[in-house]
């Protein structure tokens, strides 16, 4: 099971951390220790707000020679160029790019597209940004469809809470045909364990790491 080790930029500092930090610092801190994958997101942007276009090319570049998975507020065509010109392996839309999929892949290629379930209620309930009706298990047979092997599921509720994740409701998105990344609320090592048990294929950890609930040595160790 793969780590992401989550970078999370707000008003171009690392969201959520007990005191102002620097993002391009963070990103060289996980450089050197050897990680294989950081998840990258522009939470402002994923807002609505003013996008850190700068912060995130800078951390991306303190990032050479780690795969970088980007998010927040990316759904249209030149969104996604943008991002893969800056040098990510992935990018991750939102459910609003469902209906959009098979465009996208023509410009990214499949293998570089992540789409992103946020809900709020089981993984069956509708999406915002979606048609009525889309649910999570609808969505990822859609990415499937379409090429797209690679799903996050967070629930918005539990992001960056430490309340920890809904195992459970991401379970029911398994052995659908895509790679489940589970993220929001992860809080212990006994979490990690039993998503790897579960056979999610990663998973994305911010807060836990920022607060001290385990170290960046001990999560590798636990995914395996």
């Amino acid at each position: 099971m793969q780590l992401y080790p989550a970078i999370d930029v707000q008003g171009g500092s690392v969201a959520r951390a007990d005191r102002a930090a620097d993002p391009v610092a963070a990103a060289r801190a996980l450089a050197a220790a050897g990680v294989a994958w950081v998840h990258l997101v522009d939470l402002d942007r994923a807002l609505g707000g003013e996008r850190n276009d700068r912060t995130v090319r800078d951390v991306i570049a303190a990032l050479a020679g780690v795969r970088v998975q980007l998010g927040g507020g990316l759904e249209d065509p030149p969104d996604v160029r943008d991002a893969l010109g800056w040098g990510v392996a992935r990018v991750v839309v939102g459910a609003g790019a469902v209906t959009r999929l098979n465009e996208l892949v023509k410009v990214a290629g499949a293998d570089r597209l992540g789409i992103a379930i946020d809900h709020q209620g089981s993984p069956s309930s509708p999406l915002s940004g979606t048609e009525r009706g889309t649910g999570g298990e609808d969505l990822v047979e859609r990415a499937v469809e379409a090429g797209i092997a690679t799903v996050v599921y967070r629930d918005r509720e539990r992001d960056g809470t430490l309340a920890g994740a809904d195992l459970a409701g991401a379970a029911r998105l398994l052995g659908r045909g895509a790679d489940i990344v589970l993220a929001g609320g992860v809080a212990t090592l006994d979490e990690l364990r039993r998503a790897r048990e579960a056979g999610f294929a990663g998973v994305i950890v911010g807060r836990a790491l920022l607060a001290g609930r385990f170290t960046l040595a001990e999560a590798l160790q636990c995914c395996g």
